[in-house]
């Protein structure tokens, strides 16, 4: 079988793609963003740490463990709220 022709690249080419610069705009003004991510996810942690450490009896006691349920409900909105993080 015969053996394939080894190509040789060009010294000075550059593909067109390398010469722009891609920067990204951290100025779009969603700085709220972070902080209220970080709170969500405080909120949800101490909701849920609140209801074992009293036994059931804090935050809300007529809940019951469905305090749980709105402490991982902080905690998902929290990833709901970094999905629009840039």
């Amino acid at each position: 079988m015969p053996k394939s022709r080894i190509r040789k690249k060009k010294d000075g080419y550059t593909p067109p793609e390398a010469k722009r610069s891609n920067k990204i705009d951290l100025s779009s003004g969603r700085r709220w963003v972070a902080p209220l991510m970080l709170a969500m996810f405080a909120i949800g942690l101490a909701w849920i740490v609140v209801f074992y450490l009293t036994e059931g009896t804090l935050p809300i006691d007529p809940l019951g463990n469905w305090n749980i349920v709105v402490g991982f409900g902080f905690i998902a909105l929290g990833f709901v709220v970094s999905t629009q993080w840039k």
